[in-house]
């Protein structure tokens, strides 16, 4: 079957709940955040255990590594919606994925910091197009494509499960060699399911430079491949100075937002106002992000030096608690949560995107009250219970369930179609700042005595975590405040 068997129509007049193709671009993705997430379980435990770095310096490095991951999304987005089209943008992203994997693998204390950039640029150019692939699916005004966006981020979060738990698991107690080894496996299985899924998908992320000339098409294609080899040596050096990363993300920002009121010009005055709607969602974002990923980095830690090792009475290593309770969750959650707003748009009392948005930071906020509270159930030692850091992670993610399905999805609703690509970039960009800050606040919680006791850790951890609660409430009502002014600008969006 070629890929123009299927028209656009074709594939958008589908029957029943979910498009055929969404299941295949699930599994892809699946397999893809197995790769992620297992990278990211890793990081900072393997920053302070074998590279022996002080906390301080493994949360700065933590937050630099994720904030070039997703920064590099926004450029992957771009390049994809201007020369690549999103699935050789894709399949390119994976193949870069899967040696970065095997270049750690070979050697992980010497090539740590050289695959880490592969996995950064590959993940750049797979992560935001697969997602905009799964909005081409839907014509526009479809209320299926919310259900679409749920299923697929289920997909995302059976990879993390999957990836969060094997990788730190078998890093710990066997091989790191073998840990770094099982993402690049699970990529490569992600890529060759992808091979199939594009025989079904048509005209879907096909190159935008179709009317050229066969010879200039691949010329400009072989010039972006060729770019994101030569950059690798750059990132390498940004990735290493934490300094350069904080230089790197005061002028990416700020750039970004340039390009785009350059790219709103070219559209009309409601187009505008949708897009500054987006923009709103995506400030927040920020802020979510960098409370969130303090799972990856602070969280990690305190996984790793603070917590018995008993939850509901089974005994299990923290750090796979910690990398997995919250894709357990969603897991469990999502459908339920989604259910429920069925339920409350039956009786005319769903909330709408932006007071959603608001209530994921009050459930943030509730969630990091719990983590602080976590030093009143500590013993002598600074030891504290792993039962009470889970029930922080199901309020977590419910605040999560909140916030993130619902912000792919309303990406794709408030842009104009040739925007798809850079808006869901500029969501993963506002990502990476979620990061980037989680790195600096992760390290403003960390002792500067590294030879500290367990109780000065516990305390130290858990009065920023109280921070935090306090920060994320303000975000929740604020939003909530201005959610009509917000949701104004949206016009008919849902």
């Amino acid at each position: 079957m070629s890929q123009q068997a299927l028209t656009l129509e074709e594939i958008q007049d589908f029957k029943g709940k979910y498009p055929k193709q969404l299941w295949l671009l699930f599994l892809t993705e699946m397999w893809e955040r197995f790769c992620f997430y297992g990278m990211r379980g890793m990081l900072t435990v393997f920053m302070v255990s074998q590279l022996l770095l002080a906390e301080k310096v493994a949360n700065l490095q933590y937050g630099a590594i994720q904030a070039f991951v997703y920064a590099f999304t926004f450029i992957g987005g771009l390049f994809a919606d201007k020369v690549l089209g999103f699935r050789k943008s894709l399949f390119w992203g994976g193949l870069l994925m899967i040696a970065g994997s095997f270049i750690i693998a070979a050697s992980p204390k010497d090539l740590f910091y050289i695959g880490t950039c592969f996995t950064i640029v590959g993940t750049g150019f797979f992560k935001p197009n697969i997602s905009t692939m799964v909005g081409d699916l839907y014509r526009a005004g479809d209320s299926r494509r919310d259900a679409g966006f749920g299923l697929f981020y289920s997909g995302i979060n059976i990879g993390a499960l999957l990836g969060g738990f094997l990788c730190v698991w078998v890093g710990k107690q066997y091989s790191w060699s073998l840990a770094f080894s099982f993402a690049g496996i699970v990529m490569i299985i992600g890529l060759v399911t992808f091979l199939f899924t594009q025989r079904m998908m048509g005209p879907i992320g096909i190159s935008p430079l179709l009317h050229l000339p066969a010879g200039k098409r691949k010329i400009r294609e072989i010039a972006v491949f060729v770019g994101s080899l030569a950059v690798l040596p750059i990132v390498l050096l940004l990735v290493t100075n934490t300094e350069y990363t904080d230089y790197f993300m005061y002028i990416i920002g700020p750039l970004t937002l340039i390009y785009l009121v350059y790219e709103m010009f070219k559209y009309s005055v409601a187009e505008r106002k949708k897009l500054v709607a987006a923009l709103v969602f995506i400030i927040f974002s920020i802020f979510f992000w960098a409370f969130f990923e303090q799972s990856g980095g602070s969280l990690s830690l305190f996984a790793l030096y603070n917590l018995h090792d008993t939850v509901v009475g089974m005994h299990i290593d923290p750090n796979v608690v910690n990398n997995t309770s919250n894709s357990v969750f969603v897991i469990l959650f999502s459908p339920l949560i989604g259910l429920l707003w069925v339920w409350m748009s039956q009786k005319k009392i769903e909330p709408n995107t932006v007071v959603k948005f608001g209530l994921g930071f009050l459930f943030l906020a509730a969630a990091f009250y719990v983590f602080y509270a976590t030093r009143f159930f500590a013993d002598a030692n600074g030891m504290t219970s792993l039962n009470v850091f889970t029930l922080a992670y199901l309020v977590i993610t419910i605040g999560e369930l909140c916030l993130s399905p619902i912000g792919l999805s309303i990406m794709t609703k408030l842009s104009p179609k040739p925007l798809w690509g850079v808006m869901m970039g500029m969501w993963f960009l506002a990502s990476a700042y979620g990061q980037y800050v989680a790195g600096i606040l992760g390290a403003g919680m960390a002792t500067a005595d590294e030879n500290a006791s367990l109780t000065t850790k516990l305390m130290a951890y858990t009065d920023g975590y109280r921070q935090l609660a306090i920060y994320a409430l303000i975000a929740g009502v604020v939003l909530i405040i201005i959610s009509p002014l917000v949701r104004k600008m949206m016009q008919e969006v849902k």
